[in-house]
């Protein structure tokens, strides 16, 4: 059985509203947000304790803003640096000057709530929503920089590989396979791993069949190809850029999932780890002037939905601001909430799966901020 997510988040924002626990489905239970609001809760719902704080500055002391990529530590990170499982990171794409494509900063947030600086690059490297770590101790993150904050400089960019110190280990770039890096994810073996990206400069997604090594910090790339091409693309002046996006993959099943926010849509690549060719766009799978707004980040929650944030890039409404969407993934729609009350505050967002619990982090571009909720699951 599945359940309304958002519909949880909708309740959260107006406590006037109630949750059914008898007609949720896969996430019971109320958010830790609503614990910390004063909000009934039932006498069987069971929070992890300590509460973490429902939001947190995304800030730097250099004073970088517009978080946009979030992702949790995975469970088995090797020990002995910054991280540790269940820490979430957040990239910054833009400097203390709110120029987009100059950001240099990664945050790390803890479990209770603490923030740190993870990670900081050399000016002017607008890093992006393309961010995950890997149990082998390593982080991805992609950038895509400009030198006026406009898509009329914008550059290709790169994929950085950090250590679990927050060392800079090496870059990688493909004038071929690399152009914008700007959504990612990752299927993780431990020694070796698949890593997905979504270039918006030119309309790709691109696979990187990886190994790791024991005690060792080196990357080796077996295999590089583009998987998918032909999806829109365009410079955008508020959103700076238009195409493909959020991914999310489902390793049980093969298949990647890609948000476009030109086409405003969500599209399904089947065989995406074994395909040894471009497959074109996929299936178009879901497509909702209504709900989506600017499709861009993606996951793939514990019920088996997907929940994508949307940028209000496109396809602007003014009454569904900063909205987060859940729908299934034959394209029912779900549930939606609203972020912030003010457009393009949603960007980046990420679920971590704790057995007896979910954890959900979305930033909001609007305040700076990340926001957390723990939802119990039945």
């Amino acid at each position: 059985m599945k359940s309304e997510l958002c519909s949880l988040f909708a309740a959260v924002s107006d406590p006037a509203k109630t949750v059914n626990r008898k007609k949720t489905l896969g996430f019971v239970g109320v958010s830790l947000l609503a614990l910390s609001s004063g909000m009934a809760v039932a006498e069987d719902t069971k929070p992890l304790i300590p509460l973490p704080p429902p939001s947190v500055s995304t800030i730097p002391s250099n004073g970088d803003v517009n978080p946009y990529g979030v992702a949790f530590v995975p469970n088995h990170f090797r020990t002995g640096g910054k991280l540790n499982p269940g820490d979430i990171l957040v990239s910054n794409f833009n400097n203390n000057q709110n120029l987009q494509g100059t950001g240099t900063t990664i945050i790390r947030v803890t479990p209770a709530g603490a923030t740190s600086l993870f990670y900081q690059g050399k000016a002017g490297l607008g890093l992006t929503a393309a961010l995950r770590a890997v149990k082998h101790g390593l982080v991805f993150v992609g950038n895509m920089p400009t030198t006026d904050g406009t898509s009329n400089t914008v550059q290709a960019g790169s994929i950085l590989v950090l250590d679990r110190n927050g060392e800079l280990d090496g870059t990688l770039t493909d004038a071929t396979l690399i152009n914008g890096p700007w959504g990612m994810a990752i299927h993780d073996e431990g020694n070796q791993a698949q890593m997905f990206v979504s270039n918006v400069l030119s309309g790709t997604v691109v696979r990187f069949d990886l190994s790791f090594f024991e005690n060792s910090d080196a990357v080796q790339i077996r295999q590089k190809l583009v998987i998918a091409s032909g999806y829109q693309h365009r410079g955008d002046p508020a959103a700076l850029e238009l195409g493909p996006s959020g991914l999310a993959y489902d390793a049980a099943n093969d298949i990647l999932y890609v948000a476009s926010s030109f086409e405003n849509g969500v599209y399904q690549i089947n065989n995406a780890g074994s395909l040894t060719s471009d497959g074109g766009t996929g299936k178009l799978i879901y497509q909702d002037n209504t709900h989506l707004h600017g499709a861009l980040d993606l996951v793939l929650a514990p019920n088996g939905d997907l929940i994508v944030a949307n940028s209000d890039g496109s396809n602007v409404d003014p009454n569904q601001p900063s909205e987060i969407v859940e729908f299934t993934t034959a394209g029912k729609f779900v549930a939606q909430f609203s972020e912030d009350a003010n457009a393009g505050g949603a960007f980046g967002i990420d679920v971590d799966n704790l057995g007896g619990a979910a954890r959900f982090a979305a930033v909001d571009d609007v305040t700076n901020t990340l926001n957390m909720w723990t939802v119990p699951i039945q």
